[in-house]
């Protein structure tokens, strides 16, 4: 396995994101300072001074504007609690969230911000994590005028994405209790 890149596939940006998500994953699991997590993964990728200032930028502003977050989330996953999404969909949809509104980076237009959370969803967690992050995050671009659509348009029900995945019994940070 190579070190540098932790064995993932994917340029620099997707390495910071998946180092991005691996610290706010052991924040919230373990209760760990973000700082921990992204020292660990200084030592155990070495991904160099670029990738690690990325992810750290994106997992310091995730929860910087974590209450802000977690509130759009609970908006948008309608009739699902936030704390019943899987622990990994969460930070994904955080992720990918502050990527859409909080970072102003223009170098990253909304449909990469969109694609890269779905493609972290597919790779930490399953399809049926995709689809839900990519309605989630597609209907908020469009609501906020971030990406092509007609936002409000048509009936919201359908504009709202499917219930959030079932975590598989035994899965961490997610309950299929209702």
């Amino acid at each position: 396995m190579d070190r540098r890149s932790g064995g993932r596939s994917g340029g620099p940006r997707r390495r910071a994101r998946e180092i991005a998500l691996q610290a706010l994953f052991q924040w919230e699991a373990a209760g760990n300072p973000l700082e921990t997590g992204l020292e660990w993964a200084a030592t155990e990728y070495d991904p160099g001074e670029e990738v690690l200032a990325f992810a750290a930028e994106l997992a310091r502003g995730v929860t910087r504007h974590r209450l802000d977050i977690d509130g759009l989330i609970a908006r948008y996953a309608r009739d699902w609690d936030l704390d019943r999404l899987a622990r990994v969909d969460r930070n994904i949809l955080r992720l990918g969230i502050y990527e859409l509104l909080y970072a102003g980076r223009p170098d990253v237009p909304p449909p990469v911000a969109i694609n890269e959370a779905v493609e972290l969803a597919k790779r930490y967690s399953s399809e049926d994590a995709a689809r839900f992050v990519n309605g989630i995050l597609g209907q908020l671009a469009r609501d906020r005028g971030l990406a092509e659509g007609d936002a409000g348009a048509g009936d919201p029900a359908e504009a709202q994405p499917a219930g959030p995945p079932v975590p598989a019994p035994g899965a961490e940070g997610g309950s299929t209790e209702p």
